[in-house]
Protein backbone atom coordinates (compact mmCIF):
# COMPACT_ATOMS: atom_id res chain seq x y z
CA UNK A 1 0.00 0.00 0.00
CA UNK A 2 1.24 3.06 -0.78
CA UNK A 3 0.08 6.72 -0.02
CA UNK A 4 1.13 9.82 -1.35
CA UNK A 5 0.26 13.48 -0.21
CA UNK A 6 -0.09 16.56 -2.21
CA UNK A 7 -1.06 20.17 -1.64
CA UNK A 8 1.06 21.82 1.02
CA UNK A 9 2.58 24.66 0.59
CA UNK A 10 2.58 28.18 2.41
CA UNK A 11 -0.62 30.46 2.72
CA UNK A 12 -1.61 33.47 4.48
CA UNK A 13 -3.88 33.43 7.68
CA UNK A 14 -7.55 33.51 6.59
CA UNK A 15 -6.68 31.12 3.28
CA UNK A 16 -7.21 27.76 1.80
CA UNK A 17 -5.47 24.72 0.67
CA UNK A 18 -6.55 21.01 -0.63
CA UNK A 19 -4.50 18.55 0.35
CA UNK A 20 -4.95 15.31 -1.85
CA UNK A 21 -3.80 11.63 -0.95
CA UNK A 22 -3.57 9.38 -3.83
CA UNK A 23 -3.06 5.30 -2.80
CA UNK A 24 -2.56 2.53 -4.82
CA UNK A 25 -1.81 -1.19 -4.07
CA UNK A 26 -5.34 -2.30 -3.18
CA UNK A 27 -8.82 -1.85 -3.14
CA UNK A 28 -9.19 1.84 -1.55
CA UNK A 29 -12.95 2.00 -1.55
CA UNK A 30 -12.83 -0.78 1.37
CA UNK A 31 -10.98 1.41 3.98
CA UNK A 32 -11.36 4.38 6.20
CA UNK A 33 -8.92 7.09 5.21
CA UNK A 34 -7.59 9.76 7.90
CA UNK A 35 -5.80 12.93 8.15
CA UNK A 36 -3.17 13.88 11.00
CA UNK A 37 -0.72 16.77 11.16
CA UNK A 38 2.49 17.29 13.58
CA UNK A 39 4.26 20.05 13.92
CA UNK A 40 7.61 20.64 15.01
CA UNK A 41 8.26 19.51 18.58
CA UNK A 42 4.58 18.16 19.11
CA UNK A 43 3.01 14.93 18.99
CA UNK A 44 1.17 13.80 15.57
CA UNK A 45 -2.20 14.98 16.27
CA UNK A 46 -5.83 13.47 14.43
CA UNK A 47 -7.42 16.06 12.13
CA UNK A 48 -9.75 14.26 10.35
CA UNK A 49 -11.63 10.38 9.40
CA UNK A 50 -13.64 9.86 6.57
CA UNK A 51 -15.36 6.16 6.02
CA UNK A 52 -14.92 3.92 3.25
CA UNK A 53 -18.33 5.37 1.32
CA UNK A 54 -17.21 9.11 2.23
CA UNK A 55 -20.82 9.10 4.00
CA UNK A 56 -19.58 9.32 7.67
CA UNK A 57 -16.54 11.75 8.62
CA UNK A 58 -15.44 12.97 12.02
CA UNK A 59 -13.21 16.00 12.69
CA UNK A 60 -10.76 16.98 15.79
CA UNK A 61 -12.72 19.99 17.37
CA UNK A 62 -9.65 22.45 16.33
CA UNK A 63 -10.44 22.35 12.83
CA UNK A 64 -14.34 21.66 12.63
CA UNK A 65 -16.33 23.97 10.77
CA UNK A 66 -13.16 24.83 8.73
CA UNK A 67 -11.94 21.55 7.16
CA UNK A 68 -13.56 19.28 5.23
CA UNK A 69 -12.55 15.73 4.62
CA UNK A 70 -13.76 13.90 1.49
CA UNK A 71 -13.35 11.01 -0.76
CA UNK A 72 -13.08 10.20 -4.70
CA UNK A 73 -13.09 5.98 -5.12
CA UNK A 74 -13.43 6.05 -8.69
CA UNK A 75 -10.12 8.52 -8.24
CA UNK A 76 -8.55 6.06 -5.22
CA UNK A 77 -8.14 9.91 -3.42
CA UNK A 78 -8.70 11.27 -0.46
CA UNK A 79 -8.71 14.90 -0.10
CA UNK A 80 -9.01 17.76 2.80
CA UNK A 81 -10.15 20.95 2.01
CA UNK A 82 -8.77 23.43 4.57
CA UNK A 83 -10.59 26.78 5.12
CA UNK A 84 -9.35 29.55 7.20
CA UNK A 85 -6.47 28.59 8.19
CA UNK A 86 -5.01 30.06 11.21
CA UNK A 87 -1.01 30.23 12.09
CA UNK A 88 -1.80 27.38 14.28
CA UNK A 89 -2.61 24.80 11.54
CA UNK A 90 0.78 25.12 10.29
CA UNK A 91 2.69 21.39 10.93
CA UNK A 92 2.91 18.40 8.07
CA UNK A 93 0.04 16.90 7.63
CA UNK A 94 -0.23 13.11 6.65
CA UNK A 95 -2.79 10.86 5.19
CA UNK A 96 -3.25 7.45 7.03
CA UNK A 97 -5.50 4.27 6.80
CA UNK A 98 -5.91 1.23 8.78
CA UNK A 99 -5.23 -2.07 7.46
CA UNK A 100 -8.29 -3.70 8.44
CA UNK A 101 -11.31 -3.16 5.92
CA UNK A 102 -14.23 -1.47 7.64
CA UNK A 103 -17.56 0.21 7.01
CA UNK A 104 -16.66 2.69 10.27
CA UNK A 105 -14.54 5.93 10.34
CA UNK A 106 -11.07 5.31 11.23
CA UNK A 107 -9.69 6.06 14.90
CA UNK A 108 -8.28 9.42 16.19
CA UNK A 109 -5.31 7.39 17.30
CA UNK A 110 -2.21 7.24 15.36
CA UNK A 111 -1.38 3.92 16.20
CA UNK A 112 -4.84 2.38 14.41
CA UNK A 113 -2.97 3.15 11.80
CA UNK A 114 -0.73 0.98 9.71
CA UNK A 115 -0.16 2.65 5.97
CA UNK A 116 0.88 6.44 6.24
CA UNK A 117 2.05 9.15 3.13
CA UNK A 118 4.92 10.99 3.12
CA UNK A 119 3.37 14.07 4.53
CA UNK A 120 2.98 17.44 3.17
CA UNK A 121 3.92 20.76 4.92
CA UNK A 122 1.40 23.64 5.71
CA UNK A 123 2.44 26.99 6.76
CA UNK A 124 0.59 29.47 7.70
CA UNK A 125 1.61 32.82 7.84
CA UNK A 126 0.17 35.73 9.99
Amino acid sequence: VQLQASGGGLVQAGGSLRLSCAASGRTFSNYAMAWFRQAPGKEREFVATINRSGVRTSYADSVKGRFTISRDNAKNTVYLQMNSLKPEDTAVYYCATPRVPSNLVGTTTPRSYDYWGQGTQVTVSS
